[in-house]
């Protein structure tokens, strides 16, 4: 089983226009509260603003590593919060010993000793370039979020209107065909149950695939049940060719998957595969909300005639839906030991 995807980490290393003009600017900035306008020779002022400069690099790069580390472990948008804390906490704490060290040694070096007013107005002076930084660095991330947000909404609104066009172009007007579904069966004697169950369940087919294509995600519950009955129309074909099992615990129904998802895995296994008395197709459905995963499992022996191979379009469309509706994990396919698997996450 392959490893669960990481997400990548965000463009934060094209910075070198911060780092090159920020930390002189903010250098010469917070020289200004410790009196800087008052120095008489240029030298001096130099050395003073080679000092802060070099000082707020250390800072800036210290507060540049943190935030990368912290962002790796907490990325996600409702994690901002607690990445957030993380920062203040740590920014204050790398704050006050660094100011603490440079004032002991400034100390040593002119023979006296720092003393407690000197220090706090010194780490109040350090605090400006710590929180700086990391307010650039946030806001940065902000944008960039933001921006990936807005070309997913109009990639989704795109997607949304190419499915509307070819469901206009291609879809039977739905009263029509429950109104022609019951006409047949109406015109089939009462005494054949099963071809009143066939119809039935071939109308409720229909109107989950009408009421489901403009939801964005489904539950669970309400994904299988449409699949059941999937299933059951092709177990008239198939009988005990196709042989399917569950593994699907209540706490999971609540999760939601995109609409048809589950359908269009179990519809490729089916399509594409042999299902015969000598080699039946098993057909797996289990749900694992400890991973985070539903995963499709069947029996790997293509068909060798009547049906082109597979072209990889429907996979490759599930891949997407589940990218523009910001998936936790990505949609993982695997191909092992005479097994075909495909892990669909959970929303």
């Amino acid at each position: 089983m392959s490893a669960t995807p990481q997400r990548p980490a965000p463009a934060y290393l094209n910075d070198k226009w911060f780092l090159l003009l920020g930390i002189p600017v903010l250098g010469a900035l917070v020289l200004l509260p410790r009196g800087v306008l008052h120095v008489r020779s240029w030298q001096a002022l130099l050395v003073a603003w080679f000092c802060s400069t070099l000082i707020t690099t250390i800072f800036w790069l210290l507060g540049r590593s943190l935030w990368r580390y912290l962002f790796r472990r907490f990325p996600r948008v409702e994690q901002t919060r607690q990445r957030l804390w993380w920062l203040a906490l740590s920014n204050t704490s790398i704050a006050a010993l660094t100011t603490l060290g440079i004032g002991q040694v400034a100390a040593r070096m002119q023979h006296g000793h720092l003393t407690w007013p000197e220090y706090w107005f010194e780490f109040g002076l350090n605090m400006v370039p710590t929180v700086m930084i990391q307010l650039i660095y946030e806001s940065w991330n902000f944008f960039r979020q933001w921006a990936d947000n807005v070309r997913r909404t109009e990639q989704l609104q795109s997607a949304e209107a190419r499915s509307q066009l070819e469901a206009l172009q291609n879809q039977l007007d739905p009263h029509f065909l429950f109104n022609s579904l019951n006409t047949l069966s109406a015109l089939i004697e009462p005494r054949n149950e099963t071809a009143q169950d066939f119809v039935e369940q071939l109308s409720d087919v229909y109107r989950y695939v009408l009421l489901a294509r403009d939801q964005p995600t489904v539950p669970i519950s309400e994904e299988l049940a449409f699949v059941e009955t999937y299933l059951a129309l092709h177990k008239a074909r198939f009988r005990d060719n196709l042989r399917v099992q569950w593994q699907v615990p209540p706490a999971a129904l609540t999760a939601r998957v995109a609409p048809l998802s589950v359908q269009l895995l179990v519809e490729n296994a089916l399509k594409h595969n042999v299902a015969s008395r000598e080699h039946p197709l098993a057909l797996e459905l289990t749900a694992d909300p400890a991973t985070g995963y539903f995963t499709v499992r069947n029996t790997l022996r293509p068909r060798t005639a009547g049906l082109a191979p597979g072209t990889g379009t429907g996979l490759r469309n599930v891949r997407h839906r589940y990218e523009l509706l910001q998936a936790p994990q990505l949609v993982e396919v695997t191909q092992e030991a005479g097994w075909f698997e495909v892990r669909l996450p959970l929303l």
